[in-house]
C-alpha cells in the first residue's frame, strides 16, 4: 500500500525551513535569504520515492504579527500545521532546547498530527555541543539542511509517520504550484539579495503576463514598493539596479524551467500595501473572513 500526505515544515523565522524543503525535494523551489521573514506564502514541494509521496509545505515563520501582512503570514503558517498529516518542527540548534510546538505557534492544544522535532544547523556546533543537545532532546533529529547531514534519518521518520493513501500528485512532479508562482518568488528573492535596509520588506512581485509561445518565454513582472523613494532605490542610477535584478532573476528562472526567457521587469508604487487588506488579497493573501 502506498503512503502519502502533507508534511508541514514549521518553525520560527530563519530556522532554515526553506533550505530544508529545497534539500528534501532535491531542487531549489523555496527562496532563501539571510533576511528574516523572506517566506510569505506556502510553497509546496514533492518528494516521491517508491511507494511514498511527501507533499512538503514550507510556510512562513511563526512570528508575533505587527501588521496585516504579518497576520496573513502567521495565518498561513498555523493553517499549514492544522492541515498537516505530519509536522516537522524545525528549530535552530544554536538556540538550545526549543519550546514545544504549541507554545511556539500559540496553539490552544497540541496539533493532531505527529510532530517530528528537528534541530537544524547542527554543522555549526562542535561535537560536545551536539552531544549535549541530543541528550537534552532525546526524540529530536539533528540535521544540517545546508550540508544534508541527518536528512536521510529525517526522511525515514517522515515516511514512518505518513498515513496510507494514494499519491496526491504525479510521481514525476517536484512542485505543486504553477511556474509563474516560482518566477515571482525568484524575482523577489533577487530583490532581497540586492537591496539593503528596509526596502526588501516593502517589495512584492506580481506576474502580469506569462506567455510560453512563441519562444522565448515572455514574463512581464512588476515589483511593487510602498513609497516613491523606494521606487527610486529599486530602479537605481540610470536603471542600473533594476537591470541587475532582472539579469540575475532571469538566470534563476531559466535554470528552474530549463528554457530561455525574456523578463520584462517594472517597478510601481502601491502605497502602504503591507497594511492594506485589499492589496493583500490582490497578492493572494488570505484575510480573516476568508
Amino acid at each position: 500500500m502506498s503512503k502519502s500526505g502533507f508534511v508541514a515544515i514549521a518553525g520560527k523565522p530563519n530556522a532554515g525551513k526553506s533550505t530544508l524543503l529545497n534539500k528534501l525535494v532535491g531542487q531549489k523551489l523555496a527562496i532563501t535569504s539571510a533576511k528574516v521573514q523572506s517566506t510569505r506564502a506556502r510553497v509546496l514541494g514533492l518528494h516521491t520515492t517508491g511507494d511514498t509521496q511527501m507533499v512538503l509545505v514550507d510556510a512562513p515563520g511563526l512570528l508575533d504579527p505587527e501588521y496585516p501582512l504579518q497576520h496573513a503570514m502567521r495565518r498561513t503558517a498555523v493553517r499549514a500545521i492544522t492541515d498537516a498529516d505530519v509536522i516537522v518542527y524545525l528549530a535552530d540548534a544554536r538556540h538550545g532546547q526549543p519550546a514545544p510546538l504549541e507554545a511556539a505557534a500559540g496553539l490552544d492544544r497540541p496539533p493532531r498530527a505527529p510532530v517530528i522535532t528537528v534541530l537544524n544547523k547542527c554543522d555549526t556546533l562542535d561535537a560536545n555541543a551536539r552531544a549535549k543537545l541530543a541528550a537534552q532532546n532525546p526524540g529530536a533529529i539533528l540535521v544540517s539542511a545546508r550540508t544534508g547531514h541527518g536528512v536521510e534519518e529525517l526522511l525515514a521518520a517522515i515516511t514512518a509517520a505518513l498515513p496510507e493513501g494514494p499519491f496526491l500528485y504525479p510521481a514525476d512532479d517536484v512542485a505543486a504550484q504553477p511556474v509563474r508562482f516560482f518566477a515571482a518568488e525568484l524575482i523577489r528573492e533577487t530583490a532581497l539579495e540586492q537591496l539593503e535596509e528596509e526596502v526588501p520588506y516593502s517589495v512584492a512581485c506580481e506576474i502580469e503576463e506569462f506567455r510560453e509561445e512563441p519562444k522565448p518565454v515572455y514574463i512581464r513582472a512588476v515589483l511593487y514598493v510602498e513609497r516613491d523613494s523606494q521606487k527610486a532605490i529599486v530602479i537605481g542610477d540610470k536603471g542600473a539596479r533594476i537591470r541587475a535584478i532582472g539579469v540575475t532573476a532571469r538566470a534563476k528562472i531559466e535554470t528552474l524551467i530549463d528554457e530561455k526567457i525574456y523578463l520584462d521587469l517594472w517597478v510601481k508604487v502601491l502605497p502602504n500595501w503591507r497594511r492594506d487588506e485589499n492589496a493583500l488579497r490582490r497578492f493572494g493573501y488570505a484575510m480573516p473572513e476568508e
